[in-house]
């Protein structure tokens, strides 16, 4: 069975890349190496995996790249570091609930 694979980059400027691959390893030393010029991690090296998923659905996979790389840079964190309580408190829709900052 084919495993496709999504995952998240720490780049040497603090931010983070997620992408999506059926050969991580591969696709990590494309990233490290400096493979393509006109990608995100060429000029941010040195990168570091920091988070993968493996899935054996490409499209299910794609659905979480995508969310993924929708997501705040601390609720990404909260995922690496698998910090389940932050990771909700960041899903949160602070339209309908209080900012936590402003709370007593």
């Amino acid at each position: 069975m084919k495993s496709y694979y999504v995952y998240i980059v720490l780049c040497s400027d603090n931010t983070y890349y997620t992408g999506m691959t059926n050969n991580l390893e591969r696709r990590i030393d494309q990233h490290k190496s400096g493979y393509r010029k006109d990608s995100y991690t060429y000029s941010r090296r040195p990168i570091e995996l920091k988070w993968y998923l493996q899935c054996t659905n490409p499209t299910e996979a794609i659905k979480i790249e995508k969310q993924i790389k929708g997501w705040s840079q601390r609720k990404k964190e909260a995922l690496i570091n698998e910090n389940w309580k932050d990771l909700i408190e960041f899903s949160k829709n602070y339209t309908e609930y209080e900012h936590p900052d402003n709370r007593k």
